[in-house]
């Protein structure tokens, strides 16, 4: 194996890792906040916007990997 290949394996990996952990979180935080909004629509403002902090929150480590996998890529 040369460099290059394990430039590729590297990203893969890092952008593979980086994007399954978020994807988990999210569709945990979706069907919380889906039962919890069925439970008491009262709170459904409250919860709604939690659940869309919560969810960027997630998504910026995926983009985090993207970052490193686009370092790896090119810059290593």
């Amino acid at each position: 194996m040369d460099i290059d290949q394990v430039r590729l394996w590297a990203t893969v990996g890092s952008i593979a890792i980086g994007t399954i952990a978020p994807a988990i979180s999210i569709g945990f935080i979706g069907s919380t906040a889906v039962k919890s909004i069925s439970r008491n629509p009262e709170a459904a403002a409250k919860i709604q916007t939690a659940m869309i902090l919560a969810i960027a929150f997630a998504e910026a480590i995926a983009i985090y990997s993207l970052v490193i996998a686009l370092i790896i890529k090119f810059v290593a």
